[in-house]
């Protein structure tokens, strides 16, 4: 089973910046797109941004575009959501989650964790 645990969220003010991580134990994420998505309370969940097996990415929401990058770095077994100038709109529980080879691909519905957290408020 493959099981990934989101870390990095915290409270911000806006135009602060934040890195999400993405991270697997005893499971290698080079074979898998990872995609990023969040929840804000009152609304239904929304891709954000999604990286491919082969590091191309694909993003989701014109909001976050120009703000939001996301990297991975095998060798660390990690995905990366840096978020740069972040808006009170941005506030959401930001989770990972696997996809088969591609941002197309099928999603794996159970491979994400509890979730991180993120903030933005003055």
């Amino acid at each position: 089973q493959l099981q990934l645990v989101e870390s990095g969220g915290g409270l911000v003010q806006p135009g602060g910046s934040l890195r999400l991580s993405c991270a697997a134990s005893g499971v290698t994420l080079d074979d898998y797109a990872i995609v990023w998505f969040r929840q804000a309370p009152g609304k239904g969940r929304e891709g954000v941004l999604c990286i491919s097996s082969s590091g191309g990415s694909t993003n989701y929401l014109d909001s976050v575009k120009g703000r939001f990058t996301i990297s991975r770095d095998n060798a660390k077994n990690t995905v990366y959501l840096q978020m740069n100038s972040l808006k009170p709109e941005d506030t959401a529980v930001y989770y990972c989650a696997a996809r088969n080879y591609y941002c197309s691909g099928p999603l794996f519905t159970g491979s994400w964790g509890q979730g991180t957290q993120v903030t933005v408020s003055s």
